[in-house]
């Protein structure tokens, strides 16, 4: 670790484009680093670096091409402005609201993002959670646990739900199905 933050500090030496990862995703933790290793990029983690951010950043400003972030990761205009040479960012996430696309657009800079790949999985969540809702479903879990259904009785459940999937909306939620609450 020591000597991989001694190397994130040094200007790089090679040819190979350099892509800054502002913020290491999630995939960092489950999958670990070894899938941001390619004979085709160099990868800078100012995250393993002693340095400030700001520091980190001069030191390889004319080296950084592109930058790899997530949502928790912020392109603001002062970052783009400190690396001249930048030409893309990428983000991980669905949304790019953390990433300043007025100067992305006024540097011609390119930006891409995951667009909307975790649609469905944030449609199913979000009626998932809804029918949770509606229903009690924790809250009557809780119940149950808590051994209060002998003594009190059955848990109230909430509304009835009718999900009719059918129906194609504009919303990617709406696409799954229409809910009918009474």
């Amino acid at each position: 670790m020591a000597v991989a933050a001694e190397n994130q500090s040094q200007p790089p030496q090679n040819d190979l484009p350099y892509v800054l990862i502002l913020k290491p995703s999630t995939a960092f933790s489950i999958f670990g680093d070894h899938f941001f290793h390619s004979p085709k990029f160099q990868f800078l983690k100012p995250f393993e670096s002693p340095l400030p951010l700001p520091q980190f950043l001069l030191t390889h400003a004319q080296s950084v091409q592109a930058i790899l972030t997530s949502a928790s990761g912020s392109v603001t205009a002062d970052t783009i402005r400190l690396l001249p040479r930048l030409g893309l960012v990428v983000t991980t996430s669905q949304g790019i609201n953390h990433i300043d696309l007025s100067e992305c657009r006024r540097r011609g800079i390119a930006v891409a993002g995951a667009g909307t790949i975790f649609s469905t999985d944030c449609a199913d969540s979000a009626v998932g959670l809804l029918l949770d809702v509606l229903r009690k479903v924790s809250a009557a879990n809780r119940y149950v646990k808590q051994g209060l259904w002998s003594t009190q009785g059955n848990y109230p459940l909430g509304y009835k739900v009718v999900i009719l999937p059918f129906l194609p909306l504009t919303f990617k939620l709406c696409t799954y199905c229409l809910i009918i609450i009474w």
